[in-house]
């Protein structure tokens, strides 16, 4: 018989921590610690902040709202998501989200199979207890447009 994975615990400080766009990610399980199958993540959105229009190529994704609001984008549809809101996002479906209020938003959002947790940790920066993200910087978007494609993420920009 196959030995079992080990069993991961996070405690409410624990897990790596990374500020990309404004907000806060908080990496409670990684695919690393679970042979790939899934990544979850915490994540905080700060006001006026969020994830513009894009597809994932190789991953489904589901998002729960855990406090505040966020406003999602679902192809050409908005929808407010207020707390207990489960979203399941298929491989292939556009999407973006957005906290319009002014106080921060607390998601849960998975990632399955694992492994775009490794954008996170390549253009994001790392954040020790109680340090804020950076806002948005042009050079940022720069890193995470980069990574995309190597991520099977596909961002869907306004035209200019």
């Amino acid at each position: 018989m196959d030995k079992p994975q080990p069993v991961v615990t996070r405690d409410a400080s624990e897990g790596r921590t990374i500020g990309i766009v404004g907000d806060i990610y908080r990496f409670l399980a990684t695919g690393e610690e679970t042979d790939g199958r899934y990544a979850l993540i915490e994540a905080t959105v700060n006001p006026d902040c969020g994830l513009p229009p894009h597809i994932h190529r190789r991953e489904d994704e589901w998002f729960y709202v855990v406090e505040g609001e966020i406003t999602f984008q679902i192809g050409e549809e908005r929808r407010v998501a207020k707390p207990g809101t489960f979203i399941h996002m298929p491989i292939g479906n556009l999407h973006a989200f957005t906290n319009n209020t002014d106080k921060p938003a607390k998601l849960l959002i998975s990632l399955v199979p694992a492994g775009l947790e490794n954008m996170f940790f390549e253009v994001g920066e790392d954040l020790g207890e109680g340090q804020v993200p950076e806002k948005v910087s042009p050079q940022e978007i720069e890193r995470i447009l980069g990574a995309a494609s190597r991520y099977g993420i596909e961002y869907v920009l306004p035209s200019s």
